[in-house]
């Protein structure tokens, strides 16, 4: 097994601090190592970064960087720049680093930059989540000039968002500069990849062989028979079986997602926020960290690691969660079933086994509805986000990472915001969007923090989404892998440290 010496360690550690790529020369191995074998429930279906949440694949599998990204001690960093200052008039000057180069070859320089942010820009609406439409021009060679729709003091933390990698665009799509380039790609099936010639380390990487497995149970037998060398987010299940296995190691550790579940405002039963408040108030959050046997429960949009989180978990109140339908005119049928107007309050709850949790939670939280008299019928997709999109659902469990780049604004504008493109639950609120605008811009950190728990607040009386459990996640590796430790959620999970131990 590869292991680094102190010495190494914290040279490591410089330059992820730094934001620089490593250079220390790397432990020697076999020649033409075998591929590893890596086993996610997602798999880029795209190398465009233009495509929704391609961005965030491409980064987690260790294909594309962006100009900061996020250490593994959780602050902001630069990557492919050196730094970033804010003038006077709001505007930024964002310096690049030297002797960067993508995967072919191509030295990375501000005008290919500017091109490519500019487009992804255009074209993907997460990429104006936190400041609106950022506007980039290449000033000489390695400097940029980066103008924001909405004033922001923090435009390191933006542009550590996964809509941000750099990439140049070619006749043949997209080229990128992390650790490793795609040598074939089965879109949201299986990706090869090969160590980036021009990447430093090259030279220690193995070649990947990335596959989508989408069943939790079919990925924890593949890795026990010896197929995967890494099984990324396992379900609890499987745990102890693994752990009895010779030659595999389960690592668990927090993340900062959230499981969640948004309630269909737009019509039906859901409209009516009587419902959706009922609903919060039955849902107990013990008893779901109890199914998943890991994690916490929720205090709201944010995992409590993080300053502007919430810090009240919300009462569990059946019965007043029974008081509030009565009074709203949803009466109690034989059948145990309410109804108003001769609508049936029966539900649509939908899973999606990528996260192999939340198909776990459907039940609990069925039998949870049951207790008020709401009933739901259950629907697992492998389609979520065209699912989301369509608003072809009344209750949808979802899991998100709300402080990508550890801010605020990001999720509370995407998703909840009035003109979000992922307010998946249909909501408006002026005092909501108040609240975003000024978050934008505001500069003091406890001004940030103020107003993004007031916009949770805001949201939490409102109901359009539940936020149930802030998860533990589960990887699996092989003997070859067996020093891997799991950080940054499944943000960071190929890395230039991904070294085999041959």
């Amino acid at each position: 097994m590869i292991r680094l010496s102190p010495t190494r360690r914290t040279l490591l550690a410089i330059a992820l601090l730094a934001g620089t790529a490593l250079v220390v020369a790397p432990p020697a191995i076999a020649a033409d190592p075998a591929p590893l074998v890596v086993a996610k429930t997602f798999v880029a279906e795209s190398l465009d970064p233009i495509d929704g949440s391609a961005g965030w694949a491409l980064i987690s599998h260790g294909i594309a960087e962006g100009l900061f990204t996020v250490s593994r001690e959780g602050t902001v960093v630069p990557l492919l720049a050196e730094r970033a200052e804010r003038r006077d008039d709001g505007a930024w000057i964002v310096t690049l680093a030297e002797g960067r180069m993508y995967s072919d070859g191509t030295p990375v320089h501000a005008e290919g930059v500017a091109a490519a942010q500019n487009r992804t820009g255009d074209r993907n609406p997460a990429a104006r989540a936190s400041a609106g439409r950022l506007t980039f021009t290449a000033l000489d060679p390695r400097t940029l000039l980066v103008e924001t729709e909405r004033p922001t003091p923090i435009l390191p933390s933006i542009l550590a968002e996964w809509a941000f990698p750099a990439y140049r665009q070619t006749d043949a799509g997209p080229v990128f500069t992390g650790p490793y380039a795609v040598a074939s790609f089965e879109p949201g099936a299986r990706i090869a990849l090969e160590p980036n010639p021009h990447y430093p380390g090259a030279e220690a990487r193995a070649p990947i062989d990335l596959r989508h497995v989408g069943d939790g149970q079919a990925m924890a037998l593949a890795l026990a028979s010896g197929e995967l060398d890494l099984a990324f987010n396992l379900p609890v299940e499987t745990l102890s079986m693994l752990r009895a296995r010779d030659g595999v190691t389960v690592r668990s550790f927090p993340v900062a997602y959230q499981y969640m579940m948004f309630m269909n405002t737009r019509e039906g039963p859901l409209a009516d926020v009587a419902v959706r408040r009922a609903i919060d108030r039955a849902i107990d959050r013990t008893t779901l960290v109890a199914a998943i046997r890991a994690g916490r429960p929720a205090t709201g949009a944010f995992a409590e690691a993080y300053p502007f989180a919430a810090d009240v978990v919300p009462a569990l109140d059946p019965e007043g969660a029974r008081r509030q339908l009565e009074e709203a005119g949803w009466t109690l049928g034989a059948d145990g079933v309410r109804s108003k107007d001769g609508v049936r309050l029966v539900l649509d709850l939908v899973a999606y086994p990528q996260r192999p949790d939340l198909v776990t939670l459907q039940p609990v939280l069925r039998a949870a509805l049951a207790e008020i008299g709401i009933g739901a019928t259950t629907r697992v997709t492998e389609l979520p986000n065209e699912i989301a999109s369509s608003g072809d659902f009344d209750l949808l469990l979802w899991a998100q990472h709300t402080a990508p780049a550890g801010d605020p604004a990001f999720f509370l504008s995407l998703f909840l915001g009035s003109e979000g493109a992922r307010n998946y639950a249909g909501w408006s609120s002026g005092e909501l969007d108040a609240l975003v605008a000024a978050l934008a811009s505001a500069e003091d950190p406890a001004e940030r923090i103020r107003l993004a728990r007031e916009a949770q607040a805001v949201a939490a009386a409102d109901a359009p989404v539940a936020h149930l459990v802030t998860p533990e996640w589960h990887v699996g590796l092989s003997g070859r892998l067996a020093g891997y430790e799991p950080w940054g959620s499944d943000n960071y999970v190929i890395r230039p440290d991904l070294l085999p131990a041959d």
